[in-house]
């Protein structure tokens, strides 16, 4: 085991895994820009280095910074958390050739998988249901009609690099397709560095369910269930659950042995999640692989009783997976919403700003991951998420009604945030049946308000 870990992030998800690592007798080291010098993650690690000005690009991301934080503090081993570097096949490479142990994926499952295409490729092999697409990459104008004939409109337009929807555009026609393959090529390369993009198949109404998975290095893949990541805003999630309302008994069966056997195929080590939508007749397709731990994953640790961020420590230092899969159990429901420093009435815009006063929700079954207390000051650089709310309870039903209970007693005094909003949706019949889609929320709810 390891005697001090370095966390490559910041807010939350460093105060994560600076938690983990206490109640394994770890010692942590924090990097911080300039402008979270007073952040919780820097209180509460036993070393701290500031790694350059407020934005990232001068921070979180510059690789040289962290490796030199990593070499002072004498840590052997990094944690990347989610978003930043968390899945950068450089920068994974660069901690384990200068001597540290990455917890993560090798750099190469890393490669392989975080790239669309060739996943959509390792699927293909390993008998993965995935959307009828093109064979690889588009090469011009020309080559995407045809392939847009023969698989049917309308066609998905997807970014083979990177997420968050960037890159993404659905086309109807012909017309429409011209179009917008040049402006998703335009923007993948302005996002990624990458203007690589294919055709799939678009699936109407689809709900987007992703499976946890972990593995050793002894070859040893374990599925942790799924989770319905379908209330989303422009493809970022906005509430996550554990189990998924619709899915049968047989398609949570298959679609889990599904994930675990493409990882397992990919040589691949540590957390990561597969991620697949389903349509309305229960039929499942993969679209990709998140190579990192995500900020959802409290909903898979509250349904099955596994710390996922100890796992990954211990499953990075050499340590052997401490349960198989038969040993993992599906109890009870979660619910988790994303807290972000946004204004829903004005078009979700972000709302940094002084935190005048908190009221944390407490309970049974209730749980807060956040860096954020009264005084503090959320910065305009980083994401706007300040927390995230979890509940647990026997039943689905009982959650919702935790979940509604909790988001109105939580105050965050001074600034705007996305809890009200979070409310209608948990209130709404068809949130409540379980037929959520991924564009009910801009489709349905959005415009209404």
């Amino acid at each position: 085991m390891y005697n001090r870990i370095l966390i490559a992030n910041r807010g939350e998800i460093a105060l994560r895994v600076i938690r983990a690592c206490r109640e394994l007798g770890i010692e942590t080291v924090a990097v911080f820009s300039e402008a979270d010098r007073s952040s919780a993650h820097v209180r509460y690690a036993d070393q701290a280095y500031c790694i350059g000005p407020a934005r990232s690009k001068d921070s979180y991301l510059r690789i040289e910074n962290i490796i030199a934080a990593a070499e002072v503090s004498g840590a052997e081993a990094i944690h990347p958390g989610y978003g930043f570097l968390a899945e950068n096949a450089h920068f994974n490479e660069i901690c384990r050739s200068s001597g540290f142990d990455f917890i993560g994926p090798s750099p190469d499952a890393m490669e392989k998988l975080g790239d669309k295409n060739s996943a959509r490729a390792m699927a293909i092999a390993a008998k993965v249901p995935v959307v009828p697409g093109s064979d690889g990459l588009i090469d011009d104008e020309e080559h995407a009609v045809r392939t847009a004939k023969e698989i049917g409109y309308p066609v998905l337009i997807k970014a083979t690099a990177g997420g968050g929807g960037k890159g993404m555009r659905v086309a109807e026609s012909e017309q429409t397709l011209r179009t917008a393959l040049q402006q998703a090529r335009a923007e993948a390369q302005a996002a990624f560095g990458n203007a690589g993009v294919y055709l799939e198949k678009f699936v109407q109404q689809p709900r987007h369910v992703e499976v946890q998975v972990i593995a050793d290095r002894s070859g040893k893949v374990c599925h942790l269930y799924e989770r319905d990541c379908s209330v989303q805003r422009r493809h970022q999630k906005l509430i996550e659950e554990s189990p998924s309302p619709l899915l049968s008994d047989k398609t949570r069966k298959a679609i889990c042995e599904s994930a675990a056997r493409l990882v397992s195929t990919a040589k691949y080590e540590n957390a990561g999640t597969v991620e697949f939508i389903v349509d309305k007749d229960d039929n499942f397709y993969f679209i990709e692989v998140n190579a990192r731990i995500q900020v959802e994953h409290p909903v898979t640790e509250m349904v099955t009783g596994i710390d996922l961020i100890q796992t990954q420590i211990r499953v990075a230092s050499g340590l052997p997976l401490p349960f198989d899969q038969k040993d993992i159990k599906l109890r009870g429901a979660a619910i988790e919403c994303r807290i972000n420093a946004e204004d829903p009435s004005k078009g979700f815009q972000p709302c940094p700003g002084l935190i005048k006063g908190l009221f944390v929700p407490g309970g049974m079954g209730v749980r807060f991951d956040s860096h954020v207390q009264a005084g503090y000051v959320v910065p305009p650089f980083y994401d706007s998420m300040i927390g995230k709310l979890i509940v647990y309870k026997p039943t689905r039903e009982e959650a919702i009604a935790c979940m509604i209970r909790s988001l109105k007693e939580l105050q965050v005094d001074g600034i705007s945030t996305t809890a009200e909003f979070q409310i209608k949706v948990l209130e709404h019949p068809t949130f409540v049946s379980g037929t959520v889609d991924t564009k009910w929320v801009e489709r349905e709810l959005l415009p209404n308000m």
